[in-house]
């Protein structure tokens, strides 16, 4: 009888491989109410490790870290229209505490616009206090109707940014710099993904905002997902708020703002892109665990040898785990290990020792081999830069592969109905294509420039639309 796979196939019930993987690599769980959740310990080291990576791109950029309450008058909201009638679905709302009614309710943020423009207003005066560049990692909360974990939860945790600065083309260029010099990079160059970087119709665009400017990627299914978004804001937020500096020469002047966030979406995005039918295949630059050295026997030769290696790895600048369970099979912890997608395993057993060799299991192209135990420690930087490029290689073939250049708008339909994208002229399509789009489950991810590059203008001649289907 043949042995049950341990995950679903990806061919036969993609969501249910997702959800197989994201239970049995111990990334998370559901929390007690819906549409939360209890992100675990090996979810989380991939989060600080992205926290890590990001925090360091933001804060090249000058901009420092801050905190802003959680809880928000809901009088705040009502403040610039566009973004309170984009977010009202989504609100959570308290209008008890300690006991008591609240004389004014309370919003759980769904994101922090309106108190930081609030702070804003009082802390900006003078062209001397601009730019002003903030940034905070946070949790918010917004009522999700269809929930998945990772990819929309009712919380999440994110980082948002929020900038006000002297002049609409500082602000421009600060949240295209932020697109592409933070968000993609950090995408490309750590989580090898490749992403396409572009800009959001009107209709897409972010609630209160000017432009949306976006990174959307394939999935492995050809399902697009949303990682990262950088937003100029104009001066809606700032007539709002009446946030004012006086210019150089002596005039009141209103500021003009940028905002921008990624969050947890992107270990679902991780799990989607990278994934196979044995779980998680996580970039070597990503990983907290880069390589573990399992010691096949509980022989006290064996066990000293993976704990001398395991030393000599770290020393050498690798994020190594030893792994010595011997009371546990070794075959389970080999299949645990490779769920959860570590690069390298470094397998020693008392045959090895003998050889003077250890079994290298690569996870990302597949394949064991023995190698000399005297060459492991030099030989391993270069397995892990090569499997980071692999990763990345195979993710921009995927897309291309599955990329369609499309005439009309009933061909759109059906590249994205088939599990592609299609790319289409903005011309072609326009906002009533757009609108019929929607009655086929498909939407633009995002308008691109004829050459690839993000357009200046949602009408620019030459935008093309990249339409999907998208989580």
């Amino acid at each position: 009888m043949a042995k049950a796979p341990v995950l679903t196939p990806q061919a036969d019930d993609f969501p249910r491989w997702y959800q197989d993987l994201i239970t049995k690599a111990e990334l998370a769980d559901n929390g007690p109410v819906r549409g939360t959740m209890v992100i675990r310990p090996y979810g989380y080291g991939l989060w600080e490790r992205m926290q890590a990576e990001m925090d360091a791109r933001i804060k090249e950029t000058g901009t420092q870290n801050a905190y802003f309450p959680l809880l928000i008058p809901q009088s705040y909201l009502t403040r610039e229209a566009d973004h309170v009638e984009g977010f009202a679905p989504e609100l959570a709302v308290v209008t008890h505490g300690g006991g008591k009614e609240l004389e004014e309710p309370a919003v759980v943020r769904p994101t922090s616009e309106m108190i930081i423009n609030d702070y804003f207003s009082k802390w900006v005066q003078s062209y001397r206090d601009l730019p002003l560049l903030i940034n905070q990692w946070a949790n918010v909360v917004r009522w999700e109707l269809r929930p998945r974990l990772f990819l929309r939860t009712t919380e999440f945790l994110w980082q948002e940014g929020h900038t006000a600065h002297a002049t609409y083309e500082e602000a421009r260029d600060f949240a295209a710099h932020i697109h592409r010099q933070v968000y993609e990079d950090f995408m490309v160059n750590v989580l090898a993904m490749d992403v396409v970087p572009g800009r959001k119709t009107v209709k897409e665009r972010f609630a209160g905002a000017i432009n949306t400017l976006t990174l959307e990627g394939m999935m492995g299914d050809g399902k697009a997902l949303q990682m990262a978004t950088s937003h100029e804001l104009g001066q809606n937020f700032a007539k709002a708020f009446n946030t004012q500096y006086l210019s150089k020469d002596g005039r009141q002047e209103l500021v003009w703002q940028t905002s921008w966030g990624s969050t947890t979406r992107m270990i679902g995005a991780l799990v989607m892109m990278h994934g196979d039918d044995n779980g998680l295949r996580v970039p070597p630059r990503l990983a907290q665990i880069q390589a573990v050295v399992l010691a096949i026997k509980g022989d006290e030769a064996v066990l000293a040898k993976v704990r001398e290696l395991g030393d000599r790895l770290k020393a050498a600048g690798i994020r190594v785990q030893v792994d010595d369970r011997t009371d546990t099979p070794f075959g389970r912890r080999a299949v645990d290990w490779e769920l959860k997608g570590v690069p390298v395993r470094i397998e020693i057993g008392p045959r090895d020792l003998e050889n003077g060799t250890a079994m290298l299991a690569r996870r990302i192209p597949g394949g064991k081999e023995p190698v000399s135990l005297d060459t492991l420690v030099s030989l391993l930087p270069k397995v892990l830069e090569e499997d980071q490029a692999l990763l990345l290689k195979q993710s921009r073939e995927r897309r291309e592969s599955r990329t369609t250049e499309v005439a009309t708008i009933d061909e759109a339909v059906e590249v994205a109905g088939a599990g592609g994208w299609a790319r289409i002229p903005w011309a072609v399509l326009g906002e009533e294509g757009e609108a019929k789009l929607a009655d086929h489950a498909a939407t633009v991810r995002c308008l691109v420039a004829e050459d690839g590059s993000v357009p200046d203008a949602d009408d620019a001649p030459g935008n093309v639309a990249v339409v999907a289907r998208a989580y």
